[in-house]
């Protein structure tokens, strides 16, 4: 069974910084590449950033470019999401995915829980 798991997301005051992990079984990482996401309260999913299997990273938000960061440890299976000088516009649930953006989504993808995070004094 393919399980894609998000682990890392807490409460934190505004600058302060979060690490979220996205841990596979059942498929290689490797041969994917992987999307992060959020969604805020009464907001629709948004794309956050992608790193192809190679390593090669995209930011589709411009707010987020230079504060997260997204690599990948295939000997782990994992790809992760630094977040620094975290805000509370920041505030969502963040899902990671095997694919890039929502418009590409489809049923064949693999979408983990959800990890929440709040940025808030």
């Amino acid at each position: 069974q393919v399980q894609l798991v998000e682990t890392g997301g807490g409460s934190v005051q505004p600058g302060g910084s979060l690490r979220l992990t996205c841990t596979a079984s059942g498929l290689t990482l490797e041969q994917y590449p992987i999307g992060w996401f959020r969604q805020a309260p009464g907001k629709g999913r948004e794309a956050v950033g992608c790193i192809s299997g190679s390593g090669a990273t995209t930011y589709s938000l411009n707010s987020v470019k230079g504060r997260f960061t997204i690599s990948r440890d295939n000997a782990k299976n994992t790809v992760t999401l630094q977040m620094n000088n975290l805000k509370p516009e920041d505030t969502a649930v963040y899902y990671c995915a095997s694919v890039c953006t929502v418009v590409a989504s489809t049923p064949y993808d693999y979408w983990g829980q959800g990890t929440q995070v709040t940025v808030s004094s």
